[in-house]
């Protein structure tokens, strides 16, 4: 009985890979027949050849501790600010009829259309990489907070404060737990838009990235290299999902309708 649980929760932890797996094999295949040429997409094998290449002369290692720590400090700074504008006029309307307005309008401008504007600004060094990363996350988590915190059940503000809650203990123990759910999915589109936005910034980079390898392997018609870059910001994208949805289910697990979900 419990060999047979094992193996359910082991295939559950599978099944995810399968189609992923079955894509690898056949794009493998497909380039080894010749059905598919290597000057338009390599083989996998030798897409992960190039990546023991690149990580054996350390440039692999490199360009990746460098595009993280971008994406960091700019998620970081964005998602702060943005996190911070949310509750704030998500708490307080009269914020949010000065302030909501020009974030909308601001919104409403793709962002990565600023970079000729972010150039003239900030040059091509790291501060504008860093700003088109905090701008590209400020949104989803501004939105998502302000949306949590203003959908939050009034019946139970009220009922929390004829317990006697009120300030800090009321936001503490029943407004943050309630948007709590709307502020992680902005969490994690925003990571999306954080690696989006890192591969077009830094391709306007002149020396380190991961966006920068990508351009620099471009030139001498390096494929293998150029998709093992696109793989590289795919894994980054997938593992910081997995560690926002690991808190997601460590911080709802209270939730019932979480957990129905």
């Amino acid at each position: 009985m419990k060999k047979s649980r094992f193996y359910q929760v082991g295939f559950r932890q599978l099944k995810p890979w399968i189609l992923p797996i079955v894509l690898i094999i056949l794009w493998q295949l497909l380039v080894k027949s010749g059905w598919l040429s290597t000057r338009v997409l390599p083989a996998p094998s030798d897409v992960i050849l190039a990546g023991l290449r690149l990580a054996r002369s350390g440039e692999l290692w490199r360009n990746l501790i460098i595009s993280t720590i971008r994406a960091l400090i700019g998620f970081l700074l964005g998602g702060s600010i943005g996190f911070g504008l949310g509750l704030l006029n998500g708490l307080a309307r009269p914020a949010e009829e000065y302030l909501d307005t020009s974030v909308q309008m601001i919104r409403n401008i793709p962002h990565l259309a600023l970079i000729p504007l972010v150039i003239l600004w900030f040059g091509i060094g790291e501060e504008a990489k860093i700003f088109l990363v905090a701008l590209g996350v400020f949104f989803p988590i501004y939105l998502n907070t302000f949306h949590g915190v203003r959908t939050v059940d009034p019946e139970l503000i009220e009922m929390a404060k004829s317990y006697g809650l009120r300030g800090w203990s009321l936001f503490k123990r029943v407004i943050f737990p309630g948007a709590l759910g709307s502020i992680i999915v902005g969490l994690r589109y925003a990571l999306g838009i954080m690696w989006l936005t890192l591969i077009v910034a830094e391709t306007i980079t002149l020396d380190s990235g991961i966006g920068y390898m990508a351009m620099n392997a471009r030139e001498f018609m390096q494929t293998d290299v150029v998709v093992l870059s696109i793989l590289l910001y795919a894994l980054l994208g997938k593992l910081a999902d997995v560690a926002a949805k690991s808190l997601e289910e460590k911080w709802l697990k209270w939730d019932s309708n979480y957990q129905a979900a």
